[in-house]
């Protein structure tokens, strides 16, 4: 049972949180002191009597997660740290959106806070994610420690959340709250903040249904309490929420969704209530006002009651006892399995198996020069290579598992026993073969979940065109630095029959641009084989697409003889001439074929052409300035890049007189191949340019 005994200390802790962080607003000049002020004894709640959590070790293992999914409330989170005692000082409350160097940004990033377990911003995603964490922990548990008893292993841990209207309002927070309901997820609990205040005031004008009714279709277990009193009054009633809280405790198959009817800033003189107080200062007159309500000095800023904090950072005591015995309980389980607590330290270190290159090594021995094979299909060999020596691996598909060849062979799904198929009997609360249904911004944002929330490495996978709908949680995971893993089919006009609305033409350039994202386009079945050799085995962290196609490609005997060195390289040669070539062409994916061919047909007319594979940018610019410039000598200028998309990332590369062999129009109807040929895909097309280039340097 939760200690639910409050006392003054407890009151006067919630009365500083809320002055801090008008304070840390008001020094700033911006930010968002509404809801830190409202939301403060809901978090001092979770801080104090829910999370499991040891300030002294922030990346323990088996401490509980929480995100803040509204992150421009970020004070909420940072005031809770400083007072548990996580390494936060008064002077980083002071910093608040301070600067470059700041440890309290407007909006909570990973990596830069202790006790921060994901970036949030972008409404909705930390919600969405959430449910990734929750997926991550039961996966993780069932892979390591599958038949304890419910509670009892040291892979048990909880996914807390504090959400408002904006996350739910937002549909990634629909998409994932269905497939959480679908998936009996009972170690969720989401708090939500109900103000009824957004940006352009009342809520109603934009969201009126019965959010309670939302979510208990989607399966959830849903509950409230109002701190907006029957006869008008307010009252901040924490045992009550501790109440509510913990009946939800008992409902252990379902996720949890809470909402809490609050004021925002309450209780500001004349802001409490007002969407003033969401995104602007309050001011000085307002900021006294609140003090003079909580029974502070109006005149002081920043100030610290230290009995009050001394109290809170208690559950400093509370969090290092709960890591102990979770110590001792591990001990236990890795003295018991030995074999799975070794895989934990491999998958905790994130290293490899030791049979991951022959696995890839013994895929390879198959392939022969000359086979048409899809990539995409290269692509379901290599993940099935790995799959059983990388028992961490794990992922799916929006839909399209057969279609992106992401079918783990003899996997089970992941999935309760009462939603199996005819199509997929074998499903366990364990499986590896994720479903997603057609939600690909919930695929991208539950696998930033995972990553983040677990030791496990997941993929998702759509068709390329539809990871425009996913391209907001691809950009979060850039910036979080994740490795997440993106298999993206049917990557060109030649697929053929769906038409332009299928069929990608700015893609390529569009994801390109994204910093700290990785675009990796393979060119046949060894440049496939390698680039997950690479993937998994480079040492940063950035998240990277595989780009594949749906028609048959040639496997290449060049890439036969370079690609296992080449492809980790981002770019290499893949034919050369004698000497100075006359002419450099770039190629990736299925163009490269053409590249080759067409330097073929300049070497028959005595022109020398180099061929270049530019598998990925991203890679390539990781090299070193020697090694770009033995690839593409700056002295050669004439110059021709190929490939069925925009040629707007290739200018770098094509200089004053290169020519583009591209795309520059929506798609065609029609066969795959011909879309290609009447939109200049072509061998010939290649060597008219290169000749155009060869010209234009004289």
């Amino acid at each position: 049972m939760t200690d639910n005994t409050w006392s003054e200390l407890d009151e006067r802790a919630i009365k500083m949180a809320k002055a801090l962080s008008a304070d840390a607003v008001q020094k700033a000049g911006h930010g968002h002191p509404g809801s830190p002020i409202s939301l403060a004894p809901i978090a001092y709640t979770l801080y104090q009597r829910f999370i499991k959590h040891d300030p002294a070790d922030p990346n323990w293992a088996g401490r509980d997660r929480f995100i803040l999914s509204g992150g421009h409330a970020s004070l909420t989170q940072y005031v809770e740290l400083y007072m548990a005692g996580y390494g936060l000082t008064l002077d980083d409350l002071k910093y608040f959106r301070g600067g470059k160097d700041t440890r309290t940004p407007g909006h909570p990033e990973v990596g830069l806070t202790p006790g921060i377990e994901m970036t949030t911003g972008p409404l909705g995603q930390g919600l969405a994610s959430a449910v990734g964490f929750a997926y991550g922990q039961r996966f993780e548990r069932g892979l390591l420690d599958p038949d304890a008893a419910e509670g009892t292993s040291p892979f048990d841990h909880k996914v807390w959340v504090i959400c408002g209207e904006g996350d739910v309002e937002e549909g990634v927070s629909s998409e994932a709250g269905s497939l959480a309901g679908n998936q009996n997820l009972g170690n969720l609990f989401v708090i939500f903040d109900a103000n009824h205040i957004q940006i352009e005031g009342e809520t109603k004008i934009a969201f009126a249904e019965d959010i309670l009714k939302r979510y208990e279709a989607y399966g959830w277990y849903t509950d409230e309490i109002s701190f907006i009193q029957p006869d008008g009054s307010y009252k901040e009633d924490i045992e009550g929420l501790s109440k509510v809280i913990e009946k939800a405790e008992q409902v252990t198959d379902k996720p949890h969704f809470i909402k809490v009817d609050t004021l925002i800033a309450w209780p500001t003189p004349g802001k409490t209530n007002d969407p003033s107080s969401h995104g602007s200062a309050l001011g000085d007159e307002a900021v006294a006002g609140l003090k003079k309500a909580l029974g502070l000095d109006p005149e002081a800023t920043f100030q610290v009651d230290e009995e009050a904090l001394a109290h809170a950072r208690k559950v400093a005591e509370r969090g290092l006892k709960a890591h102990e015995e979770w110590d001792v309980a591990f001990a236990k389980w890795a003295e018991a399995n030995p074999d799975k607590a070794a895989l934990y330290a491999r998958i905790k270190d994130g290293k490899l198996p030791e049979d991951f290159d022959k696995a890839i090594d013994e895929l390879e021995a198959g392939f022969k020069v000359g086979d048409k094979v899809a990539t995409r299909k290269a692509s379901g060999a290599a993940l099935n290579a790995i799959a059983p020596v990388m028992p961490e691996l794990w992922g799916g598909s929006a839909d399209l598992g057969g279609s992106n060849n992401t079918n783990l062979k003899g996997a089970k799904s992941f999935a309760p026993a009462e939603y199996a198929t005819t199509q997929w009997p074998n499903v366990s609360p364990y499986g590896r073969q994720l479903h997603f249904g057609v939600r690909e911004f919930a695929a991208g944002a539950i696998t930033n979940g995972i990553l983040l929330g677990s030791d496990t490495r997941p993929f998702s996978g759509t068709f390329f065109q539809f990871a425009d709908y996913m391209r907001a949680a691809c950009r979060l995971a850039a910036l979080m630095e994740i490795p997440n893993l993106y298999v993206w089919t049917h990557d060109s006009v030649a697929l053929g029959e769906d038409g332009p609305t299928h069929q990608p033409i700015e893609q390529l350039s569009a994801f390109r641009a994204i910093p700290q994202f990785e675009v990796v386009r393979p060119a046949d079945q060894w440049e496939t084989a390698e680039a997950y050799r690479y993937f998994f085995e480079k040492e940063n962290t950035y998240p990277t697409a595989m780009i594949l196609t749906r028609q048959g490609v040639p496997t290449l005997a060049e890439t036969a003889e370079k690609a296992k060195d080449g492809v980790r390289k981002g770019a290499y040669v893949l034919v050369d001439t004698e000497g100075d070539p006359d002419v450099i062409i770039m190629a990736s994916g299925s163009e490269v074929q053409w590249a080759v061919e067409a330097a073929k047909t300049l070497a028959g007319e005595g022109i020398k052409a180099r061929v270049i594979s530019m598998v990925s940018m991203e890679w390539f610019e990781e090299q070193d300035e020697d090694y770009k410039e033995a690839i593409l000598p700056s002295h050669i200028k004439a110059r021709v890049s190929v490939e069925a998309g925009l040629a707007m990332s290739w200018y770098k590369y094509l200089g004053t007189y290169g020519k583009a062999v591209s795309i520059e129009q929506f798609g065609l109807q029609g066969d795959g191949a011909q879309n290609m040929i009447d939109l200049g895909i072509t061998a010939e097309h290649v060597v008219e340019a290169a000749k155009a280039s060869i010209e234009a340097t004289h």
